[in-house]
């Protein structure tokens, strides 16, 4: 797979975002040591550059939620487990104010993680939010078969899934298995709101 040109940014986000980026980085490095592959390794098997690998996990680029959806396929995570475990605990009440937010730097997508995986669990939960006109598009599902709960809250949102699309308006719903890409798209005036919840296989 070729390496994909780098469309990262250079973090400049709140404190406490920031802090969450540093420790995604960490455990992005973590895994791939864990795995005993070397950045040309896991460039080759994610399409990321080696460069820009290493500046990932040196926490001094902001990675997109493509490049984040890229990692997470090659590890067989979900973006929601690898902020989970970017936290330092794993508690069953979570506040809001607790409650890990990540926004793509490329498209301004938000995604937080209401209700975090956890040991002996299955399930979690994730409100998302994505700019009026914006995509969000992944390659592969991180983890085959994942099954999803998507009910749109606010907004406009068309989904492609599977070679499926879908038109959503606020208080539809949708239920999938997904194996293969997906692609979100805004497609109202305003953003479009919505809640997934995701069962592991």
């Amino acid at each position: 797979m070729p390496a994909a040109r780098s469309t990262a940014s250079v973090f400049s986000g709140p404190p406490e975002a920031a802090e969450i980026e540093r420790r995604i980085a960490a455990r992005l490095g973590r895994l791939r040591t864990e795995r005993g592959w070397s950045l040309e390794a896991l460039a080759e098997r994610s399409g990321i550059s080696r460069a820009t690998l290493s500046r990932l996990e040196r926490a001094e680029l902001s990675p997109t939620a493509s490049m984040l959806g890229r990692l997470c396929t090659t590890f067989g995570w979900t973006l929601s487990r690898l902020m989970a475990e970017a936290e330092t605990r794993a508690p069953s009440f979570v506040p809001a104010s607790q409650q890990a937010v990540w926004t793509d730097p490329e498209t301004g997508y938000r995604r937080r993680i209401v209700s975090p995986p956890a040991p002996g669990l299955r399930g979690e939960l994730v409100e998302i939010r994505v700019p009026a006109g914006a995509t969000v598009a992944y390659d592969a599902s991180p983890v085959p078969g994942l099954e999803h709960h998507l009910w749109l809250l606010d907004g406009a949102l068309t989904l492609d899934v599977d070679g499926s699309t879908f038109q959503l308006r606020p208080g539809d719903a949708l239920r999938y298995v997904l194996n293969g890409p997906s692609r979100f798209t805004a497609t109202g005036r305003r953003e479009a709101r919505y809640l997934i919840g995701l069962v592991h296989p």
